[in-house]
Formats: C-alpha cells, sequence, structure tokens
C-alpha cells in the first residue's frame, strides 16, 4: 500500500467568495472562524502533512488566525492567481507535495462540520482499497473531501478555469471507490449568507 501513504492534505481557501460578498474564510461561527474548523479538523486528522492554500484577503486571513498557522504539520501557500478559479488552489496545493507524497486529499475552506473521524475514515478505506479515488458518499450524492493517488497528479495539473476534480471523477467510476457516510451535516458548505443562516439555524 505504499503509493496510498503517506497522505497530504490540501484545503482550498484561496477564493474571494464571490457569491457571498465578502471573504467567507473569516465568517465567524459559534465564537471560531469558518477556516479554523476545517484547519484543525485537518490538523486533527490523521492527515501526514496539510497545506493550506489562501488567495484573495490572504494577509488579513493570516493575521485573523495567528497562531493555527504555525503547526510544525502545516505548510501555507498563497495563490496569487485566485481569479482564475478553483484550479489554480488546486495546483498550486498540488506543487508543493506531488514529488513528496504518493497521495493527497482536497479539502474545501468552507465545510466547518467536517470532523478529523470522517477524515480517518476515509483515509483507512483509501489505503485498503485497489482504488486511485475515494470520495465521501450520504444519501446518494457524492460529497468532498476527495482522495487522489499519484496516478492522477498529471491529470489534475491540467484543469483550467472554476472547477475542482469532479471532471476526473464523473470519467473513470471504475476507479473511485465510494464511502457511504450517514451525516449529512459533516458535509454541509457555506456558499451564500443564506446558506450561512441555514446553517447557523441548524446549530440551534
Amino acid at each position: 500500500m505504499s503509493y496510498r501513504a503517506p497522505t497530504a492534505g490540501i484545503i482550498l481557501a484561496g477564493g474571494s467568495s464571490t457569491r457571498f460578498g465578502r471573504p467567507k474564510q473569516l465568517l465567524k461561527l459559534r465564537g471560531k472562524y469558518l477556516l479554523e474548523y476545517v484547519l484543525n479538523t485537518a490538523l486533527e486528522s490523521k492527515l501526514n502533512h496539510v497545506v493550506l492554500v489562501l488567495g484573495h484577503e490572504h494577509q488579513k486571513i493570516l493575521q485573523t488566525l495567528g497562531n493555527c498557522t504555525t503547526h510544525e504539520r502545516l505548510q501555507l501557500v498563497i495563490n496569487h492567481h485566485y481569479l482564475e478559479g478553483q484550479s489554480r488552489s488546486l495546483k498550486a496545493g498540488l506543487l508543493k507535495i506531488r514529488d513528496t507524497f504518493p497521495a493527497v486529499m482536497f479539502l474545501l475552506g468552507d465545510q466547518p462540520m467536517l470532523d478529523s473521524n470522517t477524515i480517518d475514515h476515509m483515509l483507512d478505506k483509501f489505503r485498503h482499497s485497489d482504488k486511485d479515488i475515494c470520495v465521501p458518499v450520504c444519501n446518494g450524492k457524492r460529497r468532498s473531501p476527495a482522495i487522489f493517488n499519484r496516478v492522477f497528479f498529471d491529470q489534475l495539473m491540467e484543469i483550467e478555469g472554476d472547477i475542482g476534480a469532479r471532471d476526473i471523477i464523473r470519467a473513470n467510476p471504475d476507479r473511485v471507490l465510494c464511502v457511504e457516510m450517514n451525516n449529512p451535516l459533516c458535509f454541509v458548505d457555506i456558499d451564500s449568507q443564506q446558506d450561512f443562516e441555514n446553517f447557523q439555524l441548524l446549530l440551534d
């Protein structure tokens, strides 16, 4: 299983939150910043290394997060081309680990209820399978985060625009391990003010 471990995590948090109107990374939820939840979860998990990709308002975000960004397993990457879409953050992170780690998990910076147990469960399932991609499935829908081994790194580096790796996943169904999950709240992402307000109501 050496080509499936160790595994690096890449947190995609470089976007300008156009639909939201202000940086989602700095939204506060129960006293913590949205990005802080995801970052802490990744560092609490069994991911061997974590890359945080920032872009829009990166200086303000780093200042706000403070000591959260000094963890020994954390590497910071600034994507200055964030206006070109999520693919640039994906590739900026992948460039930092592709020669060192044989597998990568891509995490979104706006899933505050993702927990380390979910990440660890996916890592375990992936490492004991013969598949090259691993995704969680909840209520019949594919969710994020997703894991890829290095056989897909070149294809990931060719992605363009404001998309992630979903087209690669769709094009390779026989190489995808779907891991059933039963907690939909864990995979909620926040794209709009209405999403944020609805999410707060769920937690009340």
